[in-house]
């Protein structure tokens, strides 16, 4: 091997066979070789032993709301890939809104693709957006790289980006579907979302209750017949309702192609836990109740929902206020995902395994991203080294979010992650980021 200029070696590398000890042998930014534990170093390369740490591939995340630009002040490229990079994960795949403009026509995506270009500490991918007036615009976006489009049943919270009729749905899944793309669908149904009980004010159960099941349930179950028709691939987007998984299970058994994500703050926090006024917890759809909550998890168990990103949406402070139903909503957890959902997996009987799978693996496959998500030779060099026994207590002072109101301040989680690499270099260590090495990804590409 003289062109091996890193081995990365572990007691546990998590590796497509499993969990072992190993060697990662590195060369041109690439994964060389997994070699035995005891293998020898080529004279050319350089040893990094982590010890004991868990060694995981770079994390994968498809879903970041970064709002660059435009909304810059809520989040932004610089902070969000220096929040990636902190929490693991090094490659994140950007949503086409809150930014202005969206990333709805092929000028508004060079616009982004500008922005980023400098800013990126992790690898940047880009999706689309599905609009009732943009149909011809899509398959020009395909071509100039997108990974897909993503689109609302419902209002999106942003005027810029308005949702899909059921007719409007049909013929942007019909012209993604001619050429070969993948639509991800934010699935409420407006309905639904109009005839439940609309409450102001502080207490969490009456937001709860202006977002009921019923409506993911009912747009989910829209949404498989349409791509059942059209024969399409969608995806389901962070996924809160545990009632939509037999549903979903059995769309996959009768041969619709629909994958399904859920998210951090589903799977380890509970509406029980929200404080009134406590709008940091505010996401659409909403967190749900423990027994929703078990259900997600058994459903992660079984395949039916196939993995674990973050939606990142961020906003400032001053749109956070006590009101539910004024407050914007959306969960920051980029920096905080892994340990969140390894302190979880962990107290569920999961192991690093599946974590990799659900958070790296399967949103690699999801976006097609073949380079990424194991640690196998021929894949970039992407690792994620963790701490899986140490504990920290979540203080919002210490996280790299442009905006760092989130709902996990005060909790302690485990799983420290000591570093992060990106094809071969590190980028993280002990909470220390590096200069921006990021690159912007194309679909294809």
């Amino acid at each position: 091997m003289p062109d091996v200029q890193l081995v990365l070696r572990s007691t546990r590398v998590v590796t497509p066979e499993g969990t072992r000890p190993a060697a990662v042998a590195v060369a041109g930014g690439t994964i060389d070789a997994v070699l035995p534990y005891d293998a020898q170093v080529p004279s050319s390369a350089r040893l990094e032993d982590v010890g004991d740490h868990a060694v995981l591939p770079g994390l994968v995340d498809t879903h970041v709301h970064v709002n660059d630009p435009g909304r810059t002040e809520w989040e932004g490229f610089w902070t969000a890939t220096r929040a990636a990079a902190a929490g693991g994960i090094t490659t994140i795949v950007d949503m086409p809104l809150n930014s202005l403009p969206p990333t709805t026509t092929v000028e508004n995506l060079r616009v982004k693709q500008e922005v980023a270009r400098t800013k990126a500490h992790v690898d940047v991918g880009f999706w689309g957006g599905a609009l009732p007036d943009n149909v011809k615009d899509l398959r020009p976006l395909h071509d100039a790289g997108v990974f897909g489009f993503k689109c609302f049943l419902s209002p999106s919270g942003v005027d810029e980006f308005p949702e899909l009729d059921q007719q409007q749905l049909a013929n942007s899944l019909g012209e993604i579907t001619d050429f070969g793309g993948l639509l991800i669908v934010h699935a409420e149904d407006p309905h639904h979302l109009t005839a439940a009980p609309q409450r102001n004010g502080r207490r969490y159960a009456g937001f709860l209750a202006s977002r009921p099941r019923d409506a993911e349930n009912t747009a989910i179950e829209n949404l498989i017949a349409q791509a059942r028709r059209l024969e399409a691939r969608v995806h389901i987007l962070h996924l809160s309702s545990s009632d939509a998984l037999p549903l979903i299970a059995a769309a996959k058994r009768g041969g619709v192609r629909v994958t399904v994500e859920s998210c951090p703050h589903f799977l380890t926090l509970t509406a029980e836990e929200v404080p009134d006024g406590a709008t940091e917890f505010k996401c659409c759809p909403p967190i749900r109740e423990a027994a929703n909550q078990d259900t997600l998890w058994a459903g992660l168990a079984d395949g039916t929902i196939d993995c674990i990103v973050s939606d990142h949406s961020p906003s400032t402070a001053d749109l956070k206020t006590p009101d539910f139903a004024t407050a914007w909503g959306g969960i920051s957890s980029l920096q905080l995902g892994l340990p969140a959902i390894w302190t979880e997996a962990r107290r569920r009987d999961h192991t690093l395994d599946d974590v990799a799978r659900w958070m790296s693996t399967a949103p690699a496959e999801l976006a097609g991203l073949t380079r990424k998500g194991a640690i196998e030779a021929g894949r970039d060099a992407d690792f994620a080294v963790l701490a899986p026994e140490a504990t920290f207590t979540v203080d919002p002072a210490r996280l790299e979010h442009r905006n760092r109101v989130t709902a996990y301040a005060g909790k302690t989680l485990h799983g420290v992650v000591a570093s992060t690499w990106l094809r071969g270099r590190r980028i993280a260590d002990h909470g220390v980021i590096g200069e921006p090495t990021g690159q912007l990804l194309q679909h294809g590409g």
